[in-house]
């Protein structure tokens, strides 16, 4: 057992003992690309979506210095007919790419270089008599092992985009970080007879270069995109309603705090991390400030681009927005138009992403709270002031003072709404959405009642 080679399954058994929501069936569709052209896979997802629960799970399952059949034997992927056949078989070389960044905030110029040297190292040790001495080259390392009669290898790469989000001005960094890659998985004389598959995951999809992908042999499922696997993207509702019912909590409340992501074959998709959260500490409440602060979509959401503000308070006022996520360039510099910042948001999971109807949203509570703390101060101070006044405005309506009403209503709407759009009618409901915001808190907010033949309205039937 080492550090990147082999490195058994005593984090999955860990992972195993705690709470546990059953996503093995990604093991299922990893196993059908072993030994078929392109074994490559780039699964992007934001943080606190178990982004490295699903890489441990992989190591468990493919590593074959351990024997992880217990650990998989009462899960979906032992109804599959590839369980057996490919249960600890290879070995797995596995490296988080942050590791080798730790100590290199500075200067990236020798991350790639550490991570060659430590992955020939650890295969010197356990294929001591396999690879010549000479040998330099990662690839022809690999080549060497395996023409010697030895197990194909299974590559498990978390954070995988860490070199582009730290350092992301560094461009020539990340061309000879891609071409690396390109060269340990786009060989086809030394790739295909060695790399039995290979996962990547991480925030950002892969870099675009005009409109290629950077590595275009990998399949790539993305928050904008993830195909056919979005119900490994983070916990349907099925495995919430089970969660609650396991551990009696509160549905209704658990998917007005966390749910809300949605894609066109999983409709209802919740943030994992904060889920467990929830049940672990038996309190519904923002979990994002735990793993991120706010200064990251503060940053973004600053950027002068025009008709960015104008959207922001569209969906902080309940509204989708229109957007074109064809020109974001899958980086943290190369924004061009408020398009590009928005679809980044979706990559880190503070928008949601409808992909048939092409729109963005605020998700659930929990981001919707994010926003509304990002949105203090700067070029914001008019939404502040409209969000402050949500109290009184609410306090003002119970008491039915409807002058205090149409009063405060006034305000969040000449602050709030552009003149080009102060009577369009989805900017009203905007305003009364944002001069109502902290009702939330205590009520649940429902924009509109259908309307029609056999709907009741205001309490008469038609």
């Amino acid at each position: 057992m080492g550090v990147y080679l082999n490195p058994g399954n005593e984090e999955f058994a860990e992972i195993r003992r705690d709470i546990y929501v059953d996503k093995t069936g990604l093991i299922a569709y990893m196993n059908d690309l072993i030994d078929k052209p392109k074994p490559l896979v780039c699964f992007s997802r934001p943080r606190r979506f178990g982004k490295s629960f699903t890489a441990n799970m992989l190591c468990a399952y493919y590593d074959r210095s351990c024997d992880s059949y217990a650990l998989f034997e009462d899960l979906q992927i032992a109804d599959s007919d590839s369980f057996k056949v490919r249960l600890n078989q290879f070995n797995v070389v596995s490296f988080d790419v942050t590791g080798f960044i730790a100590d290199a905030k500075e200067n990236g110029t020798n991350v790639i270089s550490e991570i060659k040297n430590a992955l020939l190292q650890e295969l010197r040790e356990f294929f001591q008599d396999c690879i010549g001495a000479a040998t330099r080259n990662l690839g022809r390392a690999l080549y060497e092992v395996v023409s010697k009669g030895n197990a194909k290898f299974v590559f498990v790469i978390d954070e995988w985009d860490a070199l582009f989000r730290e350092f992301k001005e560094d461009t020539q960094l990340q061309k000879d970080y891609i071409l690396f890659l390109r060269n340990l998985f786009k060989n086809k004389d030394l790739t295909s007879k060695t790399v039995a598959a290979a996962y990547m995951t991480g925030i950002l999809p892969i870099k675009k270069f005009g409109t290629e992908s950077a590595l275009s042999d990998f399949k790539e499922f993305t928050m904008a995109d993830p195909l056919i696997l979005s119900e490994y993207v983070g916990f349907t509702e099925s495995d919430v309603r089970t969660l609650c019912a396991a551990y009696h909590m509160d549905f209704e409340e658990m998917k007005q705090w966390y749910d809300g992501y949605s894609f066109e074959d999983v409709t209802s998709v919740y943030s994992p991390n904060s889920v467990m959260n929830a049940i672990k500490f038996r309190k519904y409440r923002n979990y994002w400030t735990q793993t991120e602060t706010f200064e990251s979509l503060k940053r973004y959401i600053g950027e002068n681009f025009d008709g960015l503000k104008d959207a922001i308070i569209m969906m902080l006022g309940g509204q989708r927005v229109k957007i074109d996520i064809n020109t974001f360039q899958n980086d943290l510099t190369s924004f061009e138009n408020k398009d590009d910042v928005l679809t980044l948001l979706i990559h880190l999971g503070y928008l949601a992403y409808d992909q048939p109807a092409g729109v963005v949203y605020i998700p659930n509570r929990e981001v919707a709270e994010i926003f509304r703390v990002s949105t203090k101060g700067g070029r914001w101070r008019e939404v502040e002031r409209a969000i402050g006044q949500a109290e009184d405005l609410l306090e003002a309506t119970l008491c039915r003072d409807s002058a205090a009403v149409a009063e405060t209503l006034e305000l969040v709407h000449e602050e709030c709404t552009s003149a080009l759009k102060y009577n369009d009618e989805n900017s009203l409901a905007c305003v009364i959405y944002i001069g109502y915001y902290t009702a939330r808190n205590d009520y649940m907010i429902v924009r509109e009642f259908p309307t029609g033949r056999e709907f009741a309205v205001g309490g008469s039937q038609l």
